[in-house]
């Protein structure tokens, strides 16, 4: 008995913000308007060719075509719409890690499609963002955000914010740790530790997700199980 493989020619064709030569946020997507550096981007960065296309959106789902016009501007086009509804937004908690690694974990959850990245200090945590310094950190991550919605093609740009393990914990978090259970389709906010571990108690009794039998680093976890979290609420839309 043979059996034939699906013709690559029945597939659906990709949503058009996804093929698109570039995307951009703007204030309103009716009437969109470039900023200067998103300008400068289009035109010396990317160097769009007159006629190239260009998705804007609002950053809460709305979106428009439009056309690249040179030297720096775009022509809103008839084509425009909603994002698809994806579900139960899904986040992800993360202990504050050291250096530029809080930059790599918003990026890339980003291109996953997590909609909120919550940092925290643990107990055990060893990088700490001073009380002065909360405010700078999270607008500097706000933009790499913002960047990785564009390079990504999202629609929408996820909340960055910073919070601790109690308050998470009450909000129905799960945790990773290990003897924990797999990863189910309700699990929509998931904390991930620090570099040193969970202190014992440090979490109560929420349920723990166990995310394989190798130590991973902070920033490693935070991408595995949002991976995992985005591949399942795909499944239950499908």
């Amino acid at each position: 008995m043979s059996t034939s493989l699906p013709d690559p020619r029945m597939r659906p064709e990709p949503q058009p913000w996804l093929t698109a030569d570039a995307l951009v946020f703007v204030d309103d997507v009716d009437v969109p308007r470039l900023s200067d550096p998103d300008a400068h981007h289009l035109g010396r960065v990317l160097r769009l060719r007159p006629g190239d296309e260009v998705c804007v959106t609002d950053g809460v789902g709305h979106w428009r075509m439009c056309k690249f016009v040179a030297p720096n501007g775009i022509e809103a086009t008839e084509s425009h719409g909603d994002s698809p509804e994806l579900g139960t937004p899904l986040s992800v908690g993360i202990a504050i890690v050291k250096g530029d690694k809080p930059e790599l974990v918003v990026q890339k959850l980003t291109e996953l499609g997590i909609d909120r990245i919550v940092f925290f200090h643990a107990r055990r945590s060893v990088a700490r963002w001073r009380e002065d310094k909360v405010e700078r950190n999270l607008e500097r991550l706000n933009r790499i955000a913002l960047s990785a919605s564009c390079q990504s093609r999202r629609l929408t740009v996820p909340s960055i914010e910073i919070s601790d393990v109690e308050h998470l914990v009450s909000m129905g978090a799960a945790v990773a740790d290990f003897g924990g259970r797999e990863l189910g389709a309700g699990d929509d906010l998931v904390l991930i530790g620090p570099e040193g571990g969970w202190e014992p108690g440090e979490y109560g009794d929420a349920p723990l997700i166990d995310l394989g039998p190798s130590v991973l680093r902070a920033e490693t976890a935070s991408i595995a199980v949002a991976a995992r979290m985005c591949a399942l609420r795909t499944s239950r839309v499908d």
